[in-house]
């Protein structure tokens, strides 16, 4: 996996005969790409963090599937189409929670396995077009997000985010920022508190350092300060993004949400979830079913290298939990806002989808 350091900021893309991701693990300070050559390098940077966000993470994988389709030692399409399966398995297993990354492998193996009448190299073509489709579909979905959800911001707004869900954690606009950033391009006046997100920090980290180069007015905050805010009157609302989103409405999203959802509720204030479509899981029922990823407790007892505990102690690490759909006020979609119940409105949504 070589590394070198450019300017230019974009999460993922295709690059000759590579997957091209910012290393997220370097930002703020740094900006270093990464060129991913094989599926095993895809999988490792999904699983060290070096691409997160389930809209990113489902981006890449297309991407990983279009890499392993170029693997120039299979020569029918029995063979290839194997691989692909193989390669599929081994893609969904680097991270379990988000279902965009599944979404998107399952879309590049049906392109594959539809397409009868071609040649290996012809397939492999056909692939790497149908992930730069999911790449670029995920930027129109966004923008489709921010503009639903800037509607339900007023000038003026304190809104109140945790982890990070922008342009880092999709193709490039966000899912949770980018009603923010379309009402700030609207001519809104608006006031983030950033939640730094323990223990991975993405808040303090990537979400603060976004809205910086956005010139969006922020306040970055630890995340045991957010119930003081919302008591002192402070946050008009909290939109935050989602790893998956059950048949029910329940909604996982990072370890904290269900916190900081809580806290809303009881403060009377509307928590919304912005997210594609995709993030929609309707074959799983509710939040119960949802697999959590359970990551290395040492992310908690340390940062950068730096000890934060004592040696030997023993520590927990869920990176996700998963906040009741009755907490929820709407869902963010590229479709539109949907609010309850979502039983109904988010099945409705998809027939809807499908029908077009």
């Amino acid at each position: 996996m070589a590394i070198f350091c450019v300017m230019e900021l974009e999460t993922v893309r295709w690059d000759a005969d590579a997957v091209r991701l910012i290393d997220q693990t370097q930002l703020p300070h740094k900006q270093v790409y990464i060129r991913c050559t094989t599926v095993a390098d895809v999988v490792d940077a999904i699983r060290r963090m070096v691409v997160r966000g389930a809209p990113a993470i489902g981006v890449t994988a297309a991407f990983g599937m279009a890499l392993a389709a170029r693997d120039h030692a299979l020569h029918d399409r029995d063979t290839l189409l194997d691989h692909l399966r193989r390669s599929k398995e081994f893609l969904d297993s680097s991270r379990p929670t988000a279902v965009n990354l599944r979404w998107a492998t399952e879309r590049m193996l049906h392109c594959a396995e539809a397409t009868t009448d071609a040649s290996v190299d012809a397939l492999a073509a056909r692939l790497l077009q149908e992930a730069q489709s999911i790449h670029d579909e995920d930027l129109a979905c966004c923008q489709a997000i921010g503009a639903y959800g800037a509607e339900l911001l007023e000038d003026g707004a304190r809104v109140l985010t945790h982890c990070n869900a922008g342009g880092l954690a999709t193709a490039g606009y966000g899912t949770a920022l980018a009603p923010l950033r379309t009402a700030h391009a609207q001519g809104k006046h608006l006031h983030v508190l950033v939640d730094e997100t323990r223990p991975f920090l993405q808040g303090a980290r990537l979400t603060a350092w976004e809205l910086q180069q956005a010139e969006i007015d922020q306040t970055l905050i630890t995340d045991n300060m957010a119930g003081y805010f919302m008591q002192q009157g402070q946050v008009d609302c909290v939109i935050v993004g989602a790893d998956r989103i059950a048949a029910n409405g329940d909604v996982a999203n990072k370890i904290g949400t269900y916190s900081v959802a809580v806290l809303a509720r009881v403060h009377g204030i509307p928590f919304y979830v912005a997210a594609p479509s995709s993030t929609v899981d309707l074959q799983t029922p509710d939040g119960g079913a949802i697999p959590i990823e359970q990551r290395d407790p040492g992310e908690v007892t340390s940062l950068a290298g730096q000890a934060l505990a004592p040696h030997g102690v023993v520590a927990a690490h869920p990176a996700f939990d998963v906040t009741p759909h009755v907490l929820v006020d709407a869902i963010i979609t590229e479709q539109g806002v949907i609010r309850a119940p979502y039983d109904q409105n988010l099945a409705h949504l998809f027939a809807t989808t499908e029908r077009d």
